[in-house]
């Protein structure tokens, strides 16, 4: 019992239009990067990671609480990146720990309301946003695949990247009623990184 609806998350118009279907558990879960050190990261590389990771998130949190202000899970997925520094994205770890403090300060206007407000923090996922970093080092460093996804694998101790199985079981858990006194968490779904 899906329904899909095609929209820009970065625009206020098409979040506000998705709203108005019901909905029983809401997940931001935009994510985009660009891997460029400070020096060479340009205002609109800044500003679109930006709008991709936090400002959706922030348009698609608020809706869902103007729609219904009984909105009983929120559920953001940010990153590891929300939980540490990281020196080639810094755009996108800046976004990602701005998401973090959104859902703790949201947690805390929900939860006399009965409701949550989580993050999910995946490690390197085998997901477009990884293979956009294999495709980069292979690049950079001349490397083959496997060499540059061992690279991209190696800060999660199992070695491996984390699967969206793993990321969509850790979001039913969040969003079932055995999580209800979990508001404000930052869950790490790392293998360990953090």
């Amino acid at each position: 019992n899906i329904t899909c609806i095609k929209a820009d998350v970065t625009n206020e118009i098409d979040i506000q239009r998705m709203f108005q279907s019901p909905f029983d558990v809401v997940i931001a879960n935009a994510g985009w990067g660009s891997y460029k050190k400070i020096a060479k990261l340009s205002l609109v590389d800044w500003n679109a990671t930006i709008a991709a990771n936090l400002t959706s998130t922030f348009l698609t949190f608020r809706e869902a609480l103007r729609s219904d202000p009984l909105s009983s899970r929120l559920i953001a997925i940010a990153s590891t990146a929300s939980l540490k520094g990281n020196a080639t994205v810094p755009a996108y770890t800046a976004a990602k720990h701005g998401v973090l403090g959104l859902v703790r300060s949201i947690a805390l206007d929900v939860a006399k309301k009965g409701a949550t407000c989580n993050a999910i923090c995946p490690g390197f996922c085998d997901t477009d946003l990884a293979e956009t970093a294999i495709k980069g080092i292979m690049e950079r460093f001349d490397m083959d695949r496997a060499t540059a996804t061992a690279k991209v694998a190696a800060g999660n101790p199992r070695g491996d990247l984390i699967s969206p199985h793993e990321i969509a079981k850790t979001t039913l858990f969040l969003a079932s009623e055995g999580a209800s006194a979990i508001n404000g968490h930052a869950l790490s779904v790392s293998g360990g990184e953090i």
